[in-house]
């Protein structure tokens, strides 16, 4: 029986599911592979071993990593965790902050960053604005919008139907607001009302009809008047879900109450909200209309506003944005996800996100031609391997869109569209990954290693994770600094040797010998199975 030998030159296809196996006519078929576990593909086609984790440090518990980055030499690694930041560079601990938000809200803060300044939203706790000094401070703080002679300049909105009146007792002084339906929370207490344009803070609440306020303006009667509303966001309304900076605008998309507004502030003026008279500069409100109310989950800014809600994408124009010629269309219908947020990337000018049913990476890229925004499904035949994303980020260097599961596994999709390169491989740890964050060079993630938090980085010398390296001029037999594996069967290469798996025992692993240069940590086997011919 004569043997037919082929040449597998590329694995450009990457990891493809098993419904494909009938598929030969396709080019993945070709370029594809059955299994790929533990690999890079590289742009060019080749596969080598993924990079090793090297061990950072131990963190408080699970929760989210986020890049911050000054400039290219000033970069930041931040750990948020239940009611903590972390700030780390160069894998050094810098400050620790407290936080707000507890470990099942970490999911759903959304950022943003400008120069020193990251904002940070969520949709049940006030808006927070972290800054770095010049002298290399910290500090985390309440959003201060701007104000004017105790006028808040925030936005404002009548949750209240039309024709609800409400009724001041005075013009002056603290007075009680009466209203025609039931309107008012106790969480409604230190919230801004503006009646007839007049502002009035709340300051108890007697009933769902009224409320006592401090008149920080006086009002122009006490007559019954529609013309009310009450601040955006507050305890009783939510805040905002989404934050991004356009056109030197800082926009908020959605709230908890008002999932599809749009909020844009005055040009140049970034915590100022004030709609004015309209001119070109100041600030700008809108509501998303459609045949569906979509709660807005993200946004992106790049050639125009890119806004991703539950049920579809749309692009914000306007060149300049003004209030007179803002517009907003929809572009595609496929929806992003709503268990959690998952911030979209820019990959050489599309911007990928995560679908709304968590099973496709989509690519979301402007068309010259069709001079419209389309999508392309990166997934559509690795299916398999995008199940229930939870995190992603892009690493320029390697050309890898890292995707982090809901399983503790990874995804990595190497993707060159001029060469027509999309190929994903899965990486298995021993451990759960909970978040990966790439700060300019290096790629970081966070772990759970049987109840052991960690942050670990990608060493490309590293044939181990969780790994630590140290040398010895003399040579050793005890080595330390082990902590973070207690109790575990570790892989120790001694002088460039395999040792025997050693036993962690109070941070401490003994050799049989000494050795001068080690790499001590959790082995992992890589895979490489081609489909069949």
């Amino acid at each position: 029986m004569t043997r037919v030998r082929q040449v597998k030159t590329t694995f450009t296809a990457g990891e493809v599911a098993r419904e494909l196996l009938g598929r030969g006519d396709l080019r993945a078929y070709e370029n594809g592979a059955l299994s790929l576990r533990n690999v890079f593909i590289q742009p060019t086609g080749g596969v080598q071993r993924r990079a090793g984790l090297r061990y950072v440090d131990s963190v408080a518990g699970a929760g989210r990593l986020i890049s911050f980055e000054f400039n290219t030499e000033q970069t930041y690694l931040l750990v948020i965790t239940d009611q903590r930041i972390d700030v780390y560079a160069d894998d050094v601990l810098l400050s620790t902050l407290d936080a707000p938000w507890t470990e099942d809200e970490i999911a759903h803060v959304a950022w943003t960053q400008s120069a020193d300044t990251l904002l940070l939203v969520h949709p049940e706790v006030p808006p927070k604005k972290l800054t770095r000094s010049a002298g290399g401070v910290w500090a985390l703080a309440d959003w201060a919008y701007i104000q004017d002679v105790g006028v808040i300049f925030q936005p404002y909105f009548k949750f209240a139907a039309p024709e609800v009146t409400i009724t001041p007792s005075a013009t002056s002084g603290s007075v009680t607001l009466t209203a025609a339906a039931d309107v008012f929370t106790a969480g409604h207490i230190g919230t801004h009302l503006r009646v007839g344009g007049k502002t009035v803070e709340i300051t108890s609440f007697d009933s769902p009809t009224v409320v006592t306020v401090d008149v920080i303006e006086t009002l122009f009667n006490t007559n019954p008047t529609v013309d009310w509303e009450e601040q955006a966001f507050s305890p009783a309304r939510g805040y905002p879900v989404s934050v991004a900076f356009h056109q030197d605008r800082l926009v908020l998309g959605g709230s908890r109450d008002l999932p599809n507004r749009l909020w844009f502030s005055k040009s140049g003026d970034l915590f100022n909200f004030d709609l004015g008279t309209g001119l070109d500069d100041e600030a700008i409100e809108f509501l998303i209309l459609s045949d569906q109310v979509n709660a807005i989950r993200g946004m992106f800014s790049g050639r125009h506003l890119q806004v991703f809600t539950s049920g579809a994408e749309w692009m914000v124009t306007g060149d300049p944005l003004t209030p007179a010629n803002v517009q907003i269309r929809r572009q595609t219908r496929i929806g992003s996800m709503v268990g959690r947020y998952i911030p979209p990337v820019n990959v050489d000018g599309a911007t990928l996100f995560v679908s709304r049913a968590g099973t496709q990476i989509q690519e979301f890229l402007y068309t010259d031609i069709e001079q419209a925004y389309q999508v392309t499904d990166l997934a559509l035949v690795s299916r398999h391997i995008v199940p229930t994303p939870v995190d992603q980020d892009f690493d320029p260097q390697r050309r890898l869109l890292i995707i982090v599961r809901e399983d503790g596994r990874f995804a990595t999709l190497t993707v060159f569209r001029s060469e027509s390169v999309a190929a994903w491989t899965l990486h298995e740890t021993d451990g759960a990954v909970l978040s990966v964050a790439v700060v300019g060079e290096e790629v970081y993630f966070l772990l759970d290693r049987d109840g052991t938090y960690t942050i670990e980085t990608f060493d490309s010398v590293l044939n181990l994770d969780a790994a630590l390296s140290g040398s010895h001029e003399s040579g050793a037999d005890t080595w330390t600094g082990l902590d973070h594996l207690e109790g575990r069967m570790v892989t120790v290469v001694a002088d460039g040797i395999v040792h025997a798996p050693c036993l962690v025992t109070d941070g401490t692993i003994t050799l049989e010998s000494p050795a001068r240069r080690v790499d001590i940590g959790l082995p992992y086997t890589h895979i490489i199975e081609p489909l069949p011919p």
